[in-house]
């Protein structure tokens, strides 16, 4: 707002007149200001500081060539003191600066009123940020921990599963090696009778040869040849794994906003998680159902 050219008080006539009387229409300064409000007659007066005031003076009614001074509450419009028994005669009226006074004062109170609704509003949404920070926080951390939960048991059971394999590996090749020392045995005994047969061979032919030969043949017969046991064959088949079943496994987050029991519910999934948006998404957040993988929209929400 423009500045007023100086004034000189217009009481004592020597102070600046810093200070203007909205009522008396004239420029007083701090003194002359405090001694006007303590007489009775002026103590409601209404002040502004001169600094404040439209330089230009006040505007003059068309017809009467008379300043504004009265509002007509009827017409809602600026009158002077002659529009009065003119042409809003039987009209209501208010002092001009009464009606500022009380405009100023509903505006102040209107801006009070915004910008405390604005405070509060930040104050909720920067709890709210807060909150919603530590709900992130705490979705992260047990994700993470059922996450190692997971890889703990996997862990543990790939242990015991080893364990296993290795305990019914080693009881099938001691089958194996009790066959193999088995196979052992009559070789070297089959040896051994070849070796006394060779031995025989070179004996001068007496009355006791065939009781030799016959002996040595019942010892023949009595070398039992086992058939070669069944080998086992150990295999291992893999099933396969999606990143969606380790993401099912591990569990599911949601986002819950106000008014989504208000969506009809065939347009609201069971168990839905949200995923990346696609490319072309900007209208919501894309939902994709865990059980059926039917996808859907759940628009943007702002309050």
């Amino acid at each position: 707002m423009a500045q007023a050219a100086s004034k000189t008080c217009e009481i004592c006539v020597s102070a600046p007149g810093s200070q203007y009387c909205l009522d008396c229409e004239q420029y007083y300064c701090e003194n002359c200001k405090s001694l006007h409000k303590r007489q009775k007659l002026s103590t409601n007066h209404q002040f502004q500081h001169a600094s404040e005031l439209i330089p230009e003076g006040k505007s003059r009614c068309s017809q009467h060539k008379e300043e504004f001074n009265l509002m007509c509450n009827t017409c809602n419009v600026p009158v002077c003191t002659s529009c009065v028994t003119g042409n809003h005669n039987g009209h209501t009226f208010s002092k001009l600066v009464d009606v500022i006074a009380q405009l100023r004062g509903e505006n102040e109170n209107q801006i009070r009123v915004k910008t405390n609704e604005a405070n509060q509003n930040i104050n909720k949404i920067e709890d709210s940020l807060k909150s919603f920070d530590n709900d992130v926080e705490s979705v992260i951390n047990a994700i993470t921990d059922q996450s190692n939960m997971i890889k703990r048991m996997i862990d543990k059971s790939v242990a015991q599963m080893i364990v296993l394999v290795k305990e019914q590996s080693k009881k099938e090749k001691d089958k194996l090696m009790k066959s193999l020392s088995s196979a052992k045995s009559v070789l070297v005994a089959g040896q051994n009778l070849d070796k006394r047969r060779r031995d025989l061979d070179k004996i001068r032919p007496d009355e006791t040869m065939v009781q030799r030969i016959n002996k040595m043949k019942e010892e023949i017969n009595d070398l039992h040849i086992e058939s070669p046991p069944e080998f086992p064959k150990i295999a291992f088949e893999s099933k396969a794994v999606t990143e969606d079943d380790i993401r099912q496994l591990i569990g599911t987050y949601t986002f819950r906003y106000k008014g989504t029991a208000d969506i009809p519910r065939s347009k609201i999934t069971r168990r839905c998680s949200p995923v990346d948006e696609k490319e072309k998404q900007q209208h919501g957040y894309l939902f994709k159902c865990s059980e059926c993988g039917k996808e859907c929209i759940r628009p943007y929400r702002f309050s």
